[in-house]
């Protein structure tokens, strides 16, 4: 098998994490970085041994032999360097949320198309074990007919503090927590009908807002209601865990907290916990999301070795997309937002 090098744009928070998840699979190396600072990619290269530092992404794209680029910079910089990679005929992944409008997105997702290149979305949440075990039990029919479903994400976890840009943001929760609930509502019921949404900010030292509530209809006829929110202080919490409720004609399934999934028909209830893989490198905070990472990472690994389709591609992000606009959509008027097929 082939080894596959990759490099990396953006060495900030995330990357080290980033990269240290895809050190976990076998036949894929990093070889480079960019970063605009430069110290910031030497720093992150002496941690990991990497030489090739470059503070010029074009520069680096000359230089380096590499099968792919790994995209994590902030949103505002993704659509000129997936379009960079795609110039030069390198397959790209990117870092939610892919661009910080539709027509960004759809402009990037086109450029890739245009130059004949993969680009995949790091969706990492639906990744989630517990999420994974969750939609193992929905596939195969024990539920039945789903009705209605529920989401929370609902926390106080101190998020600002060690990312503060977050308070400067004039869209938040949706953009930043909304994009991992909607893409994991699409994955376990598939395409919304319309959205509805409302939002709120609690916390008096942010611009955007911190609480979003979302009730969609689906294609199937099923209701999802969503609920996202950093402002919340509640007994149950374990950041960063999703709660999820599926209803259907037949039974229903929790996923509830600290992993617990319960199955419940009229033959009584089956409870089993499945927790993630947890690694060293991981903050202990975060360790639930950087653990799926890896199993993200092995996907999109298998995509690149064309073994499988991508679950996360552009074109699949933009249906998510549409989603979180049209939530935005929805707020700013009061009404329900039909969704574009």
């Amino acid at each position: 098998m082939k080894e596959l090098r990759f490099a990396i744009f953006g060495t900030g928070y995330w990357s080290r994490y980033q990269l240290a998840a895809w050190r976990e699979l076998a036949g894929v190396r990093c070889v480079a970085l960019y970063n605009r600072t430069r110290r910031k990619a030497q720093a992150l290269g002496e941690e990991f041994g990497i030489r090739a530092i470059y503070d010029d992404p074009e520069a680096l794209l000359r230089s380096e032999p590499v099968d792919f680029i790994d995209v994590i910079t902030d949103v505002n910089s993704h659509a000129r360097l997936v379009s960079l990679a795609a110039a030069h005929r390198r397959p790209v992944i990117c870092q939610k949320p892919m661009a910080p409008d539709l027509e960004t997105a759809e402009a990037m997702v086109a450029s890739c198309r245009e130059a004949g290149v993969p680009l995949f979305i790091h969706e990492n949440w639906r990744w989630q074990t517990p999420v994974r075990a969750l939609k193992a039990h929905l596939d195969s029919g024990v539920a039945g007919r789903v009705f209605r479903a529920r989401i929370q994400y609902c926390n106080s976890f101190p998020v600002f503090d060690n990312q503060p840009f977050l308070k400067e943001l004039d869209q938040f929760i949706l953009t930043d927590m909304g994009v991992h609930i909607l893409d994991t509502v699409r994955m376990l019921l598939g395409e919304a009908a319309s959205i509805y949404c409302r939002t709120a900010r609690v916390h008096s030292d942010i611009r955007g807002e911190d609480v979003a509530t979302v009730m969609l209809t689906m294609v199937s006829g099923a209701t999802a209601t969503c609920e996202i929110s950093y402002a919340s202080r509640l007994e149950h919490e374990r950041f960063p865990e999703t709660y999820i409720t599926v209803e259907g004609d037949r039974g229903s399934i929790e996923l509830g907290p600290d992993c617990w999934i319960r199955v419940t028909t009229d033959q009584g209830t089956l409870s089993r916990r499945h927790p993630p893989a947890w690694h060293a490198w991981a903050d202990p905070r975060y360790a639930l999301s950087q653990s799926s990472g890896v199993a993200c990472n092995a996907h999109l690994l298998g995509a690149l070795r064309g073994e499988h389709p991508a679950e996360t591609t552009g074109e699949d992000n933009l249906k998510t997309l549409r989603l979180v606009f049209g939530a935005y959509r929805s707020a700013a008027t009061g009404q329900a937002v039909r969704v574009e097929a």
